[in-house]
């Protein structure tokens, strides 16, 4: 099910494509990352709604009472939060939605992106199946389009890297070579996850939760960068950037949660 579901129609949608571009694998995952957000949108819109939701949720009057009054009982406290939720209609989980649904996407992606870019015979044998029969007759009705069986193997050269292999720049007198990807992937999720974070009143524990994921999760991608192969590291770098984008075109790109402000306290 999961290859019938998830990789063969990524396979099939790269190879689609590579081929309409002129065969840049590199590119190919680059637009194809790109579709998958142009499809994910509505969701986006949705976690940026319950976001603010959840923002505005902390100056509200109603909220803040709430919180006064329960402040000594967190069961009670938790019962009413989620009474506010609903009388509010506030979604709390539509904002990890988009999250969940990445990561059946990266897994699908890196194995995918494993699969069609195999050299080795054996390789290509297990690939060729893969190939739907409704690509075939989309590449002979579209004029210009090859057979895609004719493409593999695929051109695995993007910039420097090779998109099948964990991407280095290697200098003359360094021994070791500079993962220069897997480091903008870990800045772009930084700043991603900081330009988009929803601020949380005081010291709570779900503030604590977000400082602390506003740090692994960077690590995170960078690690995967840095380790897998670097067509992932294409697909995060670009999901990152059109993240930003549609925070952006939406509204809720905000510079000040870079450099938040400390409060000072007065001494009476």
């Amino acid at each position: 099910m999961w290859e019938s579901i998830i990789i063969e129609p990524f396979i099939n949608a790269l190879l689609f494509i590579y081929d309409l571009i002129g065969e840049n694998f590199g590119l190919a995952i680059i637009l194809f990352t790109i579709v998958i957000k142009l499809i994910s949108w509505p969701l986006m819109s949705n976690q940026i709604k319950s976001s603010k939701a959840l923002q505005d949720m902390q100056s509200d009057p109603d909220w803040i009472a709430i919180q006064k009054k329960y402040k000594n009982d967190r069961d009670k406290l938790a019962q009413e939060q989620m009474s506010f939720y609903k009388e509010k209609g506030i979604s709390p989980f539509a904002s990890c939605l988009p999250t969940l649904i990445q990561f059946p996407i990266i897994i699908g992606l890196y194995q995918s992106i494993i699969q069609t870019m195999g050299n080795a015979p054996l390789q290509m044998v297990n690939l060729i199946p893969k190939v739907s029969p409704w690509l075939k007759d989309l590449f002979s009705f579209i004029p210009g389009l090859q057979n895609p069986l004719s493409l593999i193997p695929l051109n695995s050269q993007f910039l420097w890297m090779d998109i099948g292999r964990p991407e280095r720049i290697f200098i003359p007198g360094i021994s070791f070579g500079i993962p220069v990807l897997a480091i903008i992937v870990a800045i772009t999720s930084y700043l991603q996850t900081k330009l988009i974070a929803t601020p949380t009143a005081g010291d709570s524990q779900s503030n604590q939760m977000s400082g602390m994921m506003n740090i692994y999760m960077p690590l995170l991608m960078g690690w995967f960068a840095y380790s897998l192969a670097s067509g992932l590291a294409l697909y995060f770098l670009a999901s990152n950037l059109f993240s930003i984008f549609q925070y952006a075109v939406l509204g809720r790109f905000d510079f000040k949660n870079l450099f938040p402000k400390k409060k000072v306290e007065v001494k009476k």
